[in-house]
């Protein structure tokens, strides 16, 4: 079972796919990308990553000859090429091709990619017995700097350089991850003027945790509101929902998986029956 990829209108395999080093991406992470699932061969909420990605194209002033119908449709078409049951699809749109800042200097055509392929974040295991994480004193870019709705490649940076190290502040995120905490059966999240990613699995989280009765409330945590809790966890596209058990070394709550984040595990997994066949 092959994974691909379809790069400007050419499908090749993953091992021998290769980009212009004068890639506007590759050169200053001027572009964007949506990691998106697909479950049982149905793209989970493809719609939602399709209109953001196109949304992001828009305010950025990328310019592409692909409607979001015909792109929507290439990816349909690659992830059937590939014959994966389950899998992770990585899409890439990029500025154009050319050395320097000022998109008038350069081949201003978007560069467009779609890779199916799969990924694992994290062993099987940890999903039984959760994460431990440490806060890190890299913060996230500034909503008045960045517009966090923004899916941008360069964005990343940050959090790749907030992979490896910790303090006080605000809560905001994972470094690939939306973050969620739970105390006398109330879920809190950050609030998206934290400057997070308000990510397509977070906002189906809140939605499924609403529709079983949970409230859920979207506000300012700090790391004493993490190690009040009862409960913690993870959620985002390639992370799906993970417990989270200790920050900095120190439990949260009892240290195991809640069976409120048990539940949203529950709720998730039976949302994937759902999505875009292809």
């Amino acid at each position: 079972m092959p994974k691909l990829v379809w790069l400007n209108g050419v499908v090749s395999p993953l091992e021998t796919a290769t980009v212009s080093a004068a890639d506007h991406a590759h050169l200053y992470g001027d572009g964007l990308f949506e990691g998106i699932r697909f479950y049982n061969r149905k793209i989970y909420k493809f719609d939602e990553h399709m209109r953001r990605l196109f949304d992001g194209m828009a305010f950025l002033g990328f310019k592409s000859k692909l409607t979001r119908e015909t792109l929507s449709e290439v990816v349909r078409d690659v992830c059937a090429q590939a014959d994966l049951p389950d899998g992770y699809i990585r899409l890439n749109v990029t500025r154009g091709t050319g050395l320097g800042l000022d998109p008038k200097n350069i081949d201003d055509e978007a560069n467009v990619m779609v890779m199916v392929s799969t990924l694992n974040l994290y062993p099987p295991e940890k999903y039984e017995v959760g994460l431990t994480v440490n806060l890190s004193p890299i913060r996230v870019i500034p909503a008045d700097s960045l517009d966090p709705r923004l899916k941008c490649i360069g964005r990343y940076a940050s959090n790749i350089f907030a992979k490896q190290i910790a303090n006080q502040g605000q809560i905001c995120e994972g470094t690939g991850n939306n973050f969620f905490l739970v105390r006398d059966n109330v879920i809190s999240t950050p609030h998206p003027s934290c400057g997070i990613l308000q990510g397509i699995t977070r906002d189906s989280v809140i939605e499924l945790a609403r529709a079983d009765g949970y409230r859920v409330d979207e506000t300012f945590l700090t790391p004493y509101d993490v190690l009040a809790a009862d409960e913690a966890f993870f959620c985002g596209t390639a992370t799906e929902v993970i417990p989270c058990v200790a920050m900095d070394g120190s439990a949260i709550g009892c240290g195991k998986p809640g069976p409120v984040t048990v539940r949203m595990m529950e709720l998730f997994r039976a949302s994937t029956a759902h999505g875009t066949a292809f």
